[in-house]
């Protein structure tokens, strides 16, 4: 039995977690109590044992890394190809954190297809454009998202919203949103992204229902409209002032009228 334990030693050279060694000592007193079994009978129990040891400790590391998300969330990030970066994305290059403002694809020439990317510095805010291989290694950094639910906007452009689980309420600069910002109306439901407590960016749902305001010019095939809140689309013939709409918040165009 005591070769068997040199072996278990030697086997488990990286150190193991506090439950897991719970787990092995309890597995040596109960082998030291009994009356020295053949090694044929003891193989089972040990094999048993170390199954035990391993699944423990794996759960253990689960505890552990659920204990404090942010190891998760904040640090482990996956390696990405150039031409897989997208707009809204948080990515590491030279030790810096990014959030990706705008992807220009180009091609220029016999040259490699290259990415004009327009970045937001993180940490100090202000933006660079830079330009990544296709097939470059960019490294995609996670961040934690949070649904919120706006309230209203100050006249300095302070946006006040609601945590929907906590009721706190979260004031930020109405630039998180971009262009988006005209979409804020009461009650809707947002999104705010973090990275290290702070928030980076904030979202409106895809589909927002606006209502039609005056119609300002006609073209052949459809009219354009000016909405509630400020923004022009194209809407088909039919749809005049008054009718509520929805519309495509990525793109600022018409979707389909709103059902009553």
């Amino acid at each position: 039995m005591q070769a068997l334990r040199v072996m278990l030693t030697k086997r488990l050279s990286r150190p193991i977690s506090t439950c897991s060694s719970t787990l092995l000592s309890n597995f040596y007193a109960s082998s030291s109590a009994s009356s020295s079994p053949p090694l044929s009978n003891s193989l089972p129990s040990l094999v048993s044992g170390i199954s035990t040891v391993r699944s423990s400790s794996w759960a253990c590391s689960i505890s552990n890394l659920l204990s404090s998300p942010w190891s998760a969330i904040q640090y482990r990030g996956i390696k990405v190809a150039g031409s897989d970066v997208r707009v809204g994305n948080i990515i590491e290059k030279q030790g810096r954190v990014y959030e990706v403002v705008k992807v220009d694809h180009s091609h220029e020439g016999r040259g490699k297809a290259t990415i004009k990317v327009e970045l937001r510095d993180i940490g100090h805010g202000n933006k660079v454009i830079q330009r990544l291989g296709t097939e470059e290694s960019i490294e995609k950094v996670f961040v934690e998202e949070k649904s919120f639910i706006y309230m209203c906007m100050d006249h300095d452009g302070t946006v006040v919203l609601m945590d929907t689980d906590t009721l706190d309420q979260l004031e930020l600069s109405k630039d998180l949103f971009g262009k988006n910002a005209a979409y804020l109306r009461d009650e809707l439901k947002v999104k705010v992204y973090f990275y290290d407590d702070k928030p980076l960016s904030a979202s409106v749902p895809k589909r927002v229902t606006c209502t039609v305001k005056e119609a300002i010019a006609a073209t052949p095939r459809n009219k354009k409209v000016v909405l509630d809140n400020g923004l022009i689309v194209e809407v088909p013939p039919h749809i005049e002032a008054g009718d509520a709409i929805v519309v495509n918040t990525m793109e600022d165009t018409y979707m389909e009228r709103a059902k009553a």
